[in-house]
């Protein structure tokens, strides 16, 4: 298919070759002695996020593939699927009370970061706050509060609710993207330094580090040289399941679209809800069955491969240049996501929660399924699905807590005009 004229390549079979090129010489340069020191420092998953960005940056490739739509409708299911059905749901319950502390944590601290950050970079230049009618940032920014707790139909639904303009609806995404992407750029890098993050927030992390060795036990007793047989079965199970889910979407959320409108609200509309529902939901039934076996013969592997894939496309669809075009308004998404981190951090020294839980209650708002998991992998691959369990009780928090949101912006921008247009 191709794409838009200003990129040197438009071929999207040449593109995803280049960007899987692109991943395999991060894990060859990985994998030599030559870049130890190099990758002592920078995680290889960072680089399969942040130089997919270059390509697109640069005008090499465009932006607007169908790359990403793939990776997350067809792969991400079936990386669910293949991640979850060697897991040890007993050991994730007993991962405790704390990574739903700090998961709630993270959806008050977006709730309340809106309006401070709107009352502070009021205080300094109120024109950046401002506006009137469609025009009032607050109404845009509200938006972006819908997509930080829930997802893209959460924050859909924040633009029919407050009603922005598409002029800064479209500026509001950028943020969105931007301020979200540097984030997760942040947390990836703190992945592979969770020992001395964990060290400095004096915490327990006897519970996460239980769960993955138990997991990389299993994966070492079962191990084996995966037959042709195998590799077709873990396979048919992944896209099999990719099949029911869009099967299950495509019927489940048109019906209660027209059925049951007011379901919305819990993204049960959304068809990609429902793919990411019935792939998790599958993973952990087959785990109580003898397909478990199937992570000896590297069911997790082919999942890591397809999640970052995914990191792969998540990358290119960050635009760097944007910090430059928008200064004024991604100082209010930096202020907001700012106030985020801060209390997030603090909340988990206060409980000694690891930054695992940070990670993932964070991302589990910010970016839900197609981003929680992939933070969650980021520490051990068998830890994904508590990303993804996550990430479905922020689609159902996130119409209210966008809403909240929006209002109380709407009282700290002083705005004279009706909360409704």
């Amino acid at each position: 298919m191709e794409k838009e004229v200003g990129a040197l390549i438009t071929n999207e079979a040449v593109v995803f070759g280049i960007l899987m090129a692109l991943l395999g010489a991060i894990f060859w340069a990985a994998d030599n002695p030559t870049f130890k020191g190099f990758f002592k420092w920078v995680p290889a998953l960072l680089l399969c996020y942040f130089l997919p960005a270059v390509l697109t940056n640069t005008n090499l490739v465009p932006k607007d593939t169908n790359l990403y739509f793939v990776a997350s409708r067809y792969l991400l299911p079936a990386s669910l699927v293949l991640l979850t059905l060697s897991i040890d749901l007993k050991g994730v319950f007993r991962l405790g009370p704390k990574a739903l502390i700090m998961f709630f944590t993270a959806t008050a601290t977006i709730i309340l970061g809106g309006p401070f950050a709107i009352l502070v970079v009021s205080s300094i230049s109120p024109d950046l706050v401002g506006g009137a009618g469609p025009e009032a940032v607050w109404r845009g920014m509200s938006t972006i509060a819908g997509s930080w707790i829930g997802g893209g139909a959460n924050q859909a639904a924040m633009y029919e609710i407050f009603k922005p303009s598409d002029g800064l609806y479209s500026a509001m995404i950028t943020v969105d993207i931007v301020v979200a992407e540097v984030w997760m750029a942040i947390i990836l890098f703190g992945a592979a330094k969770s020992d001395q993050v964990d060290k400095w927030l004096h915490a327990d992390n006897t519970s996460v580090k239980a769960l993955q060795g138990e997991m990389e036990d299993f994966t070492q007793r079962t191990s084996r040289i995966p037959t042709f047989h195998e590799v077709m079965k873990i396979l048919g199970i992944a896209f099999g399941t990719v099949a029911l889910g869009h099967v299950v979407g495509d019927t489940f959320g048109p019906w209660l679209e027209k059925n049951a409108p007011y379901t919305a609200n819990f993204s049960l509309t959304s068809g990609f809800f429902w793919i990411v529902i019935v792939a998790t939901t599958i993973g952990l039934a087959l785990s109580f069955t003898k397909a478990r076996n199937l992570e000896g013969a590297g069911a997790s592997r082919l999942g890591s491969v397809f999640i970052y894939i995914l990191v792969g496309t998540i990358g290119m669809k960050m635009d760097i240049l944007e910090v430059i075009k928008s200064p004024g308004l991604l100082l209010v998404g930096g202020i907001w996501m700012l106030f985020h981190v801060l209390i997030l951090l603090a909340v988990a020294r206060g409980i000694k929660a690891p930054f695992f839980f940070v990670a993932v209650g964070s991302k589990a708002n910010i970016g839900g399924a197609a981003s929680a998991p992939v933070a969650a992998a980021a520490f051990h691959p068998s830890l994904a699905p508590v990303g993804v369990l996550l990430a479905v009780l922020g689609y159902a928090l996130g119409t209210y807590g966008g809403w909240l949101t929006g209002l109380l912006m709407y009282l700290a921008s002083g705005d004279p005009g009706s909360l409704m247009i």
